[in-house]
């Protein structure tokens, strides 16, 4: 098990979460006595599989024997993951199902799976804390990831499947990261400055689209309503100890879902299959938790 190397081929690094997982992959090939080479795509699809392509096409001298990889994009990259599997190289997909797994598993001689927490259960949880927030109702800033995600879509959909009629959306996009936020809040509050809004809770679909936003609005927002918006509650997802943990204890935010690191599970799981022979479950899933628990949500109080 010592000999194997691994591809780990993430988002970007101007995200907490991704940086989690970067952590999580290093910590486990050290207990393994593997060699990890942690890549990021600088949130380009293009680039990802292009980073993929070139580590499969390789000398087979300096190929690595799995490649585990967070997609961007509409798709888990499957000609790429058929390349891997071809090149005898295993291939494992975070925090997405790849549809295709059943397929690949059943030619590929090597291990193909998805680990992934489950993304609608992280949606209907955020719901439960805008309710626990918001128990009569109100107006949620909603900041969702990329519209090709599926992580994006199974936490929307996860959302609006708990959410009650008396919780009104207005939707935002981001790419993930702090800054894309602030840059779609900032337009936002601009073209609507002649308006009188009410903003109730700001639900961000990650931790840094929440901070973002929070951030548009106290550069953004002056006068007798700057108050008032720097007092509405974030949430956001991940719940990384040092930044989505520590958001919520210090106050910035009012709640995350925590969110477990899953590349070193795959790592794990990949390392054991190749050293065995044995297989890996197609799909395996983490639980998020909510943090704090709901039940220690005190109400918006209304009228603010």
């Amino acid at each position: 098990m010592s000999k194997f190397r691994f591809l780990v081929s993430l988002i970007t690094k101007d995200n907490d979460y991704q940086m989690e997982q970067a952590a999580d992959a290093t910590n486990v090939a050290a207990e393994l006595g593997a060699k990890a080479e942690i890549i990021y795509a600088d949130s380009d699809p293009i680039t990802q599989s292009t980073q993929a392509l070139k580590a499969i096409q390789a000398d087979p001298s300096l190929r690595p024997n799995g490649i585990i990889i967070e997609p961007l994009g509409a798709t888990a990259f499957p000609q790429v993951a058929k390349a891997a599997g071809t090149a005898g190289i295993g291939w494992a997909v975070l925090s997405r199902v790849a549809d295709y797994a059943c397929e690949l598993r059943k030619s590929a001689h090597v291990p193909v799976f998805s680990v992934s927490t489950d993304q609608v259960e992280v949606g209907r949880i955020q719901a439960r804390q805008a309710m626990a927030l918001l128990p009569r109702g109100g107006s949620v800033l909603f900041i969702q990831g990329p519209s090709v995600s599926s992580v994006s879509r199974d936490r929307q959909t996860g959302f609006q499947e708990v959410l009650p009629a008396t919780i009104h959306l207005t939707t935002l996009r981001g790419a993930w990261t702090e800054e894309s936020a602030h840059r779609s809040v900032v337009s936002w509050l601009r073209l609507m400055a002649a308006q009188k809004l009410r903003i109730d809770l700001i639900v961000s679909q990650n931790d840094v689209m929440g901070m973002g936003a929070r951030k548009a609005i106290e550069e953004t927002v002056t006068g007798r309503d700057r108050e008032e918006w720097l007092g509405i509650p974030v949430t956001g997802v991940d719940g990384v100890p040092r930044t989505g943990q520590a958001w919520v204890r210090s106050g910035h935010m009012a709640a995350t879902v925590i969110v477990p690191p899953s590349a070193g599970k795959a790592m794990s799981l990949m390392a054991q299959a190749l050293a065995s022979g044995t297989a890996v479950p197609e799909r395996i899933f983490t639980n998020p938790t909510p943090f704090p628990e709901i039940s220690k949500l005190a109400p918006r109080p209304m009228g603010h």
